[in-house]
Formats: structure tokens, C-alpha cells, sequence
């Protein structure tokens, strides 16, 4: 198994950090071993920038990163020894965008707004009050999730059948919308599993690899796509609703638990399998 590649690609909410108050203590053993390990572990998430940053900065994490359901994957300046073609410098990263600016979903919403009143509520809109009321959020932290670059969440309000009349017609107008934990995500057509192809690849080349195993972690709807193209897959699943349905069926671990307590078992669950592949080769 030389000249391998391993990563770990993971969703934040709900997968390393806890649903309800954002939490990663269980995590942080096996989060740990991993950096011990030297096996990159790469935030996947719906959040932003500014928020990703700071997570990075608590957790000590150095390794590049995926906003906005994967519209746009920042690596930092110099992690490889080439900047990776497509990329712009800016703030110290190099940065991949995969979709338009936020300004143009929000355009579309406030025209959908006028015809189908008190529906939805989106965050620019609802500003940081709005998002703590949302999300249970700090000010701090909820100021941090609206600055947004690539994508506006909106909260459903309405009903099932104005739901589809809703996600019609941002599909009509060119939008992707992807379903979260606790909202839709109105972004361009990216996703998760397109970011973590070009990142994967990105490795490879840097490392002139011949091969990459990686393991994608989530929970929720908008993680499918990474997860039905990562080697291994591991699902972590929710108090309230039902795993999100895969194509797949080799190669997928479920948590046990929920949260970070499910992220770090069926991560090191993972890992067992590594250390009895090599065993056997």
C-alpha cells in the first residue's frame, strides 16, 4: 500500500458536531489519531468561510477545506508544492469556485418571494436575529453564517405542495437545491461529491499517488453526492429522520449513536479496515 493517500472528507452539523448544540467532544480522541496518522481531515459543509476558519482555528485543523455545499474548496497558500490549475489566490488560499454568487440566488428568491408570501425565509433576510431564532446560534456565530459568498439556506415554511411548486421553479431558473438538516441550500449546480473529486485528484497528483482512500462522512441529504463517490461511506444517522437513501451498498459504514459519538466510532471503524487491508497485502 505505498504511495496511498488517505483522507477524511466530513460534514460538520450533525456528523462531527452535534445537532443540537454544536459540540465535538467525542470526537476529538480519534480526531487526534488521525492528525497522528497524518491523514488529512477536510471540512464538507454547508457553512461559510468565516465560519469554517474559525472552526479550523479551534480545532487546529491546516488542511483545505469545502464551503458552501461545495461550491467552492479553499486550500491553503503552499499546502502543495504547485498551486492546483483553476485556482485564485485570495487571503491566503488558494480558492476553486464551482458555482455563481450568492447575489444571483438571492435575486431569485425575492422574485419567488412576492408570489408565494410568508413561505420561506431565507438568511439575508432574516439577518443575524433571524438566524439565531433559526439555528440556535450565538449573534456572534449566526453573523458568521451569513456571510455567505456562493449560496442563500432558506427555511421552509409553507406547504408540501407549495414545496414543489418552490424547488420547480429555482430548478427552472437554474438553481440546485440541496436539502440539509434543517434547511434547503439555493446554490449553483455543485455539490459535495463534485468538490471532493477535483480535491481527491488534487492529492493525487501532489503526492504522485496510485491510489486514495477516502472515507466521506455525513448525515444528511445535500452529503450523498460525496458519499456515493468516496471509496468508503460513513452515515451518520439522525434522532428524528430516517438515513438518506444510497445507490451504493459496498463500502458504507453506519455510525453507532449520533453525532460526534458516531462520527469517531465509525471513523475508527474505519480505520480497522485500513490497518486489516494492509495486513493483508
Amino acid at each position: 500500500m505505498s504511495n496511498v493517500v488517505h483522507l477524511v472528507i466530513t460534514d460538520l452539523d450533525g456528523s462531527l458536531l452535534d445537532h443540537d448544540d454544536y459540540s465535538y467532544g467525542p470526537a476529538k480522541p480519534v480526531l487526534q489519531v488521525l492528525e497522528e496518522m497524518r491523514i488529512p481531515v477536510i471540512f464538507a459543509s454547508s457553512k461559510t468561510r468565516a465560519e469554517m476558519l474559525e472552526l479550523r482555528a479551534e480545532l487546529g485543523n491546516e488542511h483545505p477545506f469545502i464551503v458552501e455545499n461545495g461550491a467552492a474548496i479553499c486550500i491553503p497558500e503552499r499546502y502543495f508544492q504547485k498551486q492546483p490549475a483553476g485556482t485564485e489566490l485570495r487571503d491566503g488560499y488558494w480558492v476553486r469556485e464551482l458555482a455563481p454568487s450568492r447575489t444571483h440566488w438571492k435575486d431569485a428568491l425575492d422574485k419567488l418571494r412576492e408570489k408565494m408570501p410568508g413561505c420561506f425565509m431565507d438568511f439575508a433576510t432574516a439577518g443575524t436575529a433571524g438566524i439565531v431564532e433559526m439555528t440556535g446560534l450565538s449573534a456572534e456565530k449566526a453573523a458568521l453564517a451569513n456571510e455567505r459568498e456562493y449560496s442563500e439556506p432558506v427555511q421552509w415554511r409553507g406547504s408540501d405542495l407549495d414545496l414543489k411548486e418552490f424547488l420547480f421553479k429555482l430548478s427552472a431558473a437554474g438553481a440546485r437545491v440541496l436539502k440539509g438538516g434543517r434547511f434547503y441550500s439555493v446554490a449553483g449546480d455543485c455539490d459535495k461529491g463534485q468538490a471532493l473529486v477535483w480535491l481527491r485528484e488534487e492529492y493525487a497528483l501532489a503526492a504522485r499517488a496510485s491510489a486514495v482512500y477516502d472515507l466521506a462522512v455525513g448525515d444528511g441529504e445535500n452529503d450523498v453526492p460525496m458519499l456515493e463517490v468516496a471509496r468508503h461511506a460513513l452515515q451518520i444517522p439522525a434522532q428524528h429522520r430516517a438515513l438518506p437513501e444510497l445507490d451504493r451498498v459496498d463500502g458504507v459504514i453506519v455510525g453507532e449513536g449520533y453525532g460526534p459519538e458516531a462520527w469517531a466510532a465509525g471513523v475508527r471503524e474505519w480505520l480497522r479496515g485500513l490497518y486489516q487491508s494492509r495486513e493483508e497485502v
